[in-house]
């Protein structure tokens, strides 16, 4: 008996507000099931017609291809050279190019530095400066030291 009060009153299930619900789910999963439709038929066109230009764009290619290989292997003997030296000359000016801004960026470090700007990296070449000065002491002091006791012998 409980559970018939407990329906009656919409708790549980078999009220009026569940089956209101209800109603409305299946509208909601009418809507839903057009969406997912709609979607499928927009992917699928879109789909297709990529498909048909990327067979377009294939058939296009190879034609192009048959055409252009007679010309190609009658000239390949003037082609393949003039290939190869251009592709040469594009490797020595990006070559020089960047070898040349390398260049400026370091003159201009350089010119920071010793106008007393501070740039990027000095304090290392500074601390790197002073390890070497004092090992150079170190050496010129044991050199000194094996000199005095080779006279002293």
């Amino acid at each position: 008996m409980a559970d018939q009060h407990r329906g009656a009153m919409g708790g549980v299930g078999g009220g009026y507000g569940d089956l209101h619900r209800g109603g409305g789910d299946t509208q909601q999963q009418r809507q839903s099931a057009m969406m997912t439709a709609l979607k499928a038929a927009t992917a699928a066109t879109a789909g297709g017609s990529m498909l048909v230009l990327s067979g377009l764009i294939l058939a296009g290619t190879v034609i192009a291809l048959t055409v252009a290989t007679p010309v190609l292997v009658i000239f390949s003997p003037v082609l393949v050279p003039a290939a190869i030296t251009l592709a040469l000359m594009a490797a020595g000016f990006v070559t020089s190019g960047g070898l040349g801004v390398a260049a400026l960026s370091v003159f201009s470090w350089m010119y920071k530095y010793l106008t007393g700007k501070h740039p990027p990296g000095a304090d290392q070449l500074d601390h790197a400066k002073a390890r070497l000065a004092s090992k150079a002491r170190d050496i010129k002091d044991a050199a000194q030291h094996r000199i005095d006791q080779a006279q002293g012998s």
